[in-house]
């Protein structure tokens, strides 16, 4: 799929992120112990993993195939007709014609960039949320103690996105 583009422009700090990540961790993957972090709980590290190149970068494939699906998410919402610009006879609501399709739709042309955008600045967030995590991943001592501002590090971003997602969208149903 070639991006259009708007796509191209928003995704490019999605791309500058995870390529940060990417080179952060194959700057520390030498250094990494041979047991590394695989789930971080509430009481700090609660389960280990052998050092490997798939257990070292599971965030950086997470971040890649999110930052995948969010674009094409926004490259299809920027495709999609606008319900303004479909025919009047479609834009009537019937309960018996009523079609999901045109539930789902976009209200505008304008409409439909705020929420692309949106979508891809949540994309933007999710990285931002995994910078913290990977920090940790990343220590090169198997140390089970995680700094206790690691949840909220990782959750105001992953907020914060789902807030400007929902703003868009909301602010499209009310147009």
């Amino acid at each position: 799929m070639v991006w259009s583009p708007p796509v191209r422009f928003w995704l490019l700090p999605n791309a500058v992120l995870l390529v940060v990540l990417a080179v952060w961790g194959a700057v520390r993957y030498p250094r990494l112990p041979a047991r590394i972090p695989q789930h971080i709980g509430s009481g700090g590290v609660d389960a280990w993993t052998d050092r490997s190149i798939g257990s070292a970068f599971v965030l950086v494939f997470v971040y890649a195939g999110v930052t995948v699906l969010m674009a094409g998410c926004a490259e299809l919402t920027l495709r999609m007709t606008p319900r303004d610009e479909l025919p009047v006879s479609d834009r009537v609501f019937a309960p018996a014609r009523a079609s999901l399709s045109l539930l789902n739709r976009p209200g505008s042309r304008a409409s439909a960039r705020r929420i692309a955008r949106a979508l891809l600045l949540f994309d933007m967030c999710i990285g931002v949320a995994f910078l913290p995590a990977c920090g940790v991943l990343w220590r090169s001592s198997p140390d089970p103690d995680v700094p206790a501002w690691l949840f909220t590090a990782m959750s105001l971003p992953l907020l914060a996105g789902t807030a400007l997602t929902v703003v868009a969208a909301v602010r499209d149903r009310r147009l």
